[in-house]
């Protein structure tokens, strides 16, 4: 049985247009080819799930106009790989993320989408894609986990 208690609790979201594409954002200074994924980030204590998958979509790429379509079941579990355990964040002792992934329907105008929205910017760029792509464009050791992603929430992509 793994022991949850060595994961960090994140959120991820799926936003998801009127077409059934989804949001990439191509993560701030980091060079690719690995280097486009879906808004995501850490659970304050104490805080709602539904709660902080809104900050953090918010926070990273400005929306805050959605609607709810779905939710995971479970953690979707991921262990960083050695060389990020060097990383200035020491992931503070952590083995990995815990997640839970939160698919929205994005109901806003495109200039709603701000990447400076919070002081710490995440992404430099962003573009709309089909959801199969998601595994080929997300760094190698988060591919198992987006592959569950992807799964869960490919009933709500495009034809």
């Amino acid at each position: 049985m793994t022991d949850l208690s060595l994961y960090r609790p994140n959120v991820g979201v799926v936003l998801f247009n009127r077409d059934g594409r989804v949001w990439y954002g191509q993560r701030h200074a980091t060079p690719g080819p690995y280097n486009w994924q879906f808004p995501q980030g850490g659970v304050d204590e104490g805080e709602d799930l539904e709660a902080a998958a809104r900050r953090e979509l918010r926070e990273e790429t400005g929306v805050a106009s959605v609607e709810l379509l779905g939710r995971t079941d479970g953690w979707i579990l991921y262990d960083f790989p050695p060389e990020a355990m060097n990383n200035a964040k020491a992931w503070r002792g952590f083995k990995g993320q815990k997640q839970r992934w939160f698919a929205f329907r994005f109901l806003g105008d495109e200039a709603e989408i701000d990447l400076t929205a919070d002081k710490d910017v995440e992404f430099d760029a962003w573009r709309w894609g089909d959801l199969s792509e998601a595994c080929d464009l997300i760094v190698p050791f988060k591919r198992p986990a987006y592959e569950r992603v992807v799964a869960a929430f490919a009933h709500l992509a495009r034809a």
